[in-house]
Parts: structure tokens; C-alpha cells; sequence
């Protein structure tokens, strides 16, 4: 085992792929001889040369445009946007194209790649760099979303995201990239333990992030990313006041496993979902009516979310747009009370 954060978890698995599958091509905006804005791909065209860690024009479109003709030829492309607010030039092929593909060639083109991006706020980086457009995506059947909160989790979905036969799209939540969360009252999360072999985490498998002790009024959080940090933080506030917390991270939002959801639900009767993407059509509101779905005869409250706002995503006010651990505790204060 080796500590890692995840951009170290990251740059491991992507060492490991291209070493072993001379398949395996990174493509994005300086991700060469740069190493990338956030230095996830340092190192790797020095190791592996220009052909196969291609530094591209400033041109999303053209990225993931190269990066399907290269999945359709059999070869298995990483693509980086370097910032997930940069993606919407590229929406079309991702959403008409790449998750098509499979659909409309009667599955003789799976069209297999994957999509590098961080995501979220917490580096100040105003409304252009700091977006949660998960939503986005899983509203369009043929893609594969999935978001690391960890580095074990970040290095294991990277490697499983390229082994898999579809397109997987990797949401990385930036503000956690090196480790201690700084910010203001939103839980911290520092190195993890990461096998420095292969290994894959399963696309679709949740994990309990924080299991009920059995000591005070049951409440599950339901989240995924950086947020899962912020709600842990909360969870143990919470814990002083009689409240006790199961936090599932998702880690893969689509699919999503249910299983887990419909396991944690049931058992505590009250939810909180979370997330930092705006309310309105939020991931969250998904959650939300899936636990009502399939919950409903077990509620104890109404299910209740945590969420950013429905504004553009603001530069001074950082602080106060992302949900910090205040207002998930309030959150599960109201369902824990609510009779």
C-alpha cells in the first residue's frame, strides 16, 4: 500500500494502463509536457511519447471527436476536459454520439473511451470553473457516470472505467484532489492507504461510508465527490446530539446502486441527500424520488435535500453557494425531529 491523494491515485492508474495496454492513449488540453492543470498526467508522455499522450488544441469538440474515432478503430482513449465547465462545446458528441453509438449499430460499435473531468467548486474559481453538471449526463442512456470521493476510489473507477466496454464518463471532485479539504466548514479528507497494483472498483456498487452505531435516531445521508466529506464532518456533529448517521457515497451515479439505497432507506426511515450541484433538476431530486418510490412505506419525514443554488455558481460568495456542514446538519436535525 502507498498514500496517495487522488491526483497521485489518478496519474498511478493511468501509468498502469498505458503499461499495459499499449491501446491505451491520454488526449487532452496540456496534458503532455505540462502534465495537466492539476498535474494529474505528469509524467506520463515523458514515459510513454507524444503519439500516445497527446497534447490537443483548445478545442473540446475536437477532443472528444478524436477521442470516439479513436474508441470506433479500437483504440481505448483517455480523454481530459480540463475542467468540467469546459465540457458543453463537446455536449453534443458526448450525449448524440458517443452514447449512442452502441444503440443505433445494433451493438456492433460499443464505441469504449473515457471521460477525465473535474468537477465542483472549492479552488475559487468562479462560475466558469467550479459547475456540477453530473445531471447532464445521466439523463441520457448510453453513458456510464461515475464520481470518486477518495483515492482508493479515484485510482480503482479510473481502471475500471477503462476496462469497461462502454463510455465512461469520471467526475473528479477538484477541491480534494490534494488531500486536506481548507475550505470553510466543509470537512476535510487527507492521503489514503491505494494498492499500488491493478485493481478495479465495481461500476454500480455503492459503499457505507459511515454505518449506524445503533445509538440515537437512525438518519441515512445519501451523496457522492467531495460532498461525502462534508456530510462525514456533519455526521459526527450530528452524533453529539443524538443523532446517528449511515452516509452511503455512490460513488457510481449511473448506474446507481439501489440495492443500497432501498437497504439504508428502509432501515433508518429518514433521508438526506446531497449535493453541490444546483437544486433545481439536481442529481439530488433523482435520489429523491427513487427513495419515495421505493421507500415510501418506511419514511419517517420527507426526504429532504442539501443542495447548491439555483444561480449561476459565484465567485465571492463561494462560501456561502456550496453546501458546508451547517446546513447538512440542520438537514438532519429537521428529518430527526420531524414528527
Amino acid at each position: 500500500m502507498a498514500k496517495m491523494n487522488i491526483i497521485q491515485a489518478v496519474n498511478d492508474a493511468l501509468h498502469l494502463a498505458m503499461k499495459s495496454d499499449d491501446n491505451v492513449v491520454v488526449l487532452g488540453e496540456d496534458v503532455g509536457k505540462f502534465g495537466g492543470v492539476f498535474r494529474a498526467t505528469v509524467g506520463l508522455q515523458a514515459e510513454f511519447g507524444e503519439d500516445r499522450v497527446i497534447d490537443t488544441p483548445l478545442a473540446e469538440a475536437g477532443i472528444i471527436g478524436a477521442a470516439i474515432g479513436m474508441a470506433l478503430y479500437g483504440v481505448k482513449a483517455v480523454a481530459e476536459i480540463q475542467f468540467s465547465d469546459f465540457i458543453f462545446p463537446a455536449y453534443d458528441q458526448i450525449v448524440n454520439e458517443l452514447a449512442k453509438y452502441r444503440y443505433r449499430s445494433g451493438g456492433e460499435y460499443p464505441c469504449p473511451m473515457v471521460i477525465r473531468t473535474p468537477v465542483g467548486g472549492g479552488i475559487r474559481g468562479g462560475h466558469y470553473h467550479s459547475q456540477s453538471p453530473e445531471s447532464l449526463f445521466v439523463h441520457h442512456a448510453g453513458l456510464v457516470v461515475v464520481a470518486p470521493s477518495n483515492p482508493y476510489d479515484a485510482k480503482g473507477l479510473l481502471l475500471a472505467a477503462i476496462d469497461s466496454p462502454d463510455p465512461v464518463m469520471v467526475l473528479e471532485p477538484k477541491r480534494i484532489y490534494r488531500g486536506p479539504d481548507h475550505g470553510k466548514n466543509w470537512g476535510s479528507h487527507p492521503k489514503g492507504e491505494v494498492p499500488e497494483a491493478h485493481f478495479t472498483v465495481p461500476i454500480g456498487k455503492a459503499a457505507i461510508a459511515r454505518e449506524l452505531t445503533g445509538e440515537g435516531t437512525p438518519v441515512t445521508i445519501i451523496t457522492y465527490g467531495a460532498m461525502v466529506h462534508t456530510c462525514g464532518k456533519a455526521a459526527e456533529e450530528a452524533a453529539k446530539e443524538g443523532i446517528d448517521v449511515e452516509l452511503v457515497d455512490l460513488r457510481s451515479l449511473q448506474p446507481y446502486d439501489l440495492d443500497a439505497i432501498v437497504a439504508s432507506a428502509s432501515k433508518t426511515g429518514r433521508v438526506v441527500i446531497a449535493n453541490e450541484a444546483p437544486r433545481m433538476c439536481g442529481y439530488a431530486a433523482e435520489m429523491s424520488a427513487v427513495v419515495t418510490e421505493h421507500c415510501f412505506d418506511w419514511l419517517e419525514a420527507p426526504v429532504t435535500r442539501v443542495t447548491g443554488y439555483d444561480t449561476p455558481f459565484p465567485y465571492t460568495l463561494e462560501f456561502a453557494y456550496l453546501p458546508d456542514t451547517g446546513r447538512v446538519l440542520k438537514a438532519l436535525r429537521d428529518v430527526a425531529t420531524y414528527a
